[in-house]
């Protein structure tokens, strides 16, 4: 439920910031993208539990999830993704083509791409970062269908921000993941590595996150109190990732996933509310 209310969140901030006097607001728009990202990340979760109904099984954070509990059936869940990805495709299709084709890339990589790497490759975050990015510009395209620089920034944001976060859930619930073979951390262990890549991927969100105060992100701005903001927010996820570093504790790691979750719900009300005060 958490990881759909996400999704909406960032596909409607998406959405209003692509808004304009060329795109006018649509409320019929809005309803659309809401549901059709709920149904796009529903349909991800159902099939990655049919593909992961054993290995979940196995984990304390999973075990008790519909499919690997016996709640629901293989077949049930199978009907009830498909369902789930011909409406939301379908939805999105209805605001225009390209919300469509990246709502099906997104279910697509997730599904056929992410989930069977996670038990073989650290790299799998990797990959799982694009669909995770996907929501945040989904809104855009679906407010101006277009994809340009303006979307291409609200991707780049979100793709960094997942590594931080990612990892920070790797490593606390690193003996968790274990269980089933899964190893999300870049180095495989709770190291010094994996510590400082954290950072070095925070300080790349921050440089994205900034780069639209600068003017070479087309008409996707920000004013210089607004850029303040979105530094400080960025350096806040900065120190807990530094605090990592030192401590290399799952506290510490608790700690910075917390802090990610919380940091780029503010950087996207910044980023409209700046938007509708300039």
């Amino acid at each position: 439920m958490g990881l759909a209310i996400s999704v909406v969140f960032s596909s409607v901030v998406g959405y209003l910031l692509g808004v304009s006097d060329a795109n006018p607001f649509q409320w019929s728009v809005l309803i659309m993208l809401a549901f059709g990202g709920y149904c796009m990340v529903g349909a991800s979760n159902v099939f990655n539990q049919i593909i992961e109904k054993d290995i979940d099984a196995l984990m304390d954070r999973t075990k008790n999830r519909p499919i690997p509990s016996g709640r629901m059936s293989k077949q049930t869940g199978f009907i009830l993704g498909c369902v789930m990805t011909i409406l939301g495709v379908g939805i999105l299709y209805a605001i225009n083509p390209k919300s469509a084709m990246f709502g099906a890339i997104s279910i697509f990589l997730y599904t056929s791409v992410y989930t069977p790497l996670k038990t073989l490759t650290p790299l799998s975050v990797f990959v799982g970062a694009f669909p995770g990015a996907i929501p945040f510009m989904l809104g855009w395209v679906a407010a101006t269908n277009q994809f340009g620089i303006e979307a291409g920034t609200l991707f780049l944001i979100q793709f960094f921000w997942q590594f931080p976060h990612f990892w920070a859930i790797g490593w606390f619930l690193y003996d968790d993941y274990s269980k089933a073979g899964i190893f999300m951390l870049p180095t495989g262990k709770k190291d010094k590595k994996t510590a400082l890549q954290s950072i070095l991927y925070t300080i790349w969100l921050i440089v994205a996150s900034v780069i639209p105060a600068f003017g070479f992100t087309g008409s996707l701005k920000l004013s210089i109190p607004a850029v303040v903001l979105v530094a400080a927010l960025g350096i806040w996820m900065l120190i807990y990732a530094m605090k990592l570093y030192k401590e290399m504790t799952p506290q510490a790691a608790r700690r910075l996933m917390l802090v990610s979750v919380t940091y780029i719900s503010l950087l996207q009300l910044v980023y409209v509310i700046d938007k509708f005060l300039r």
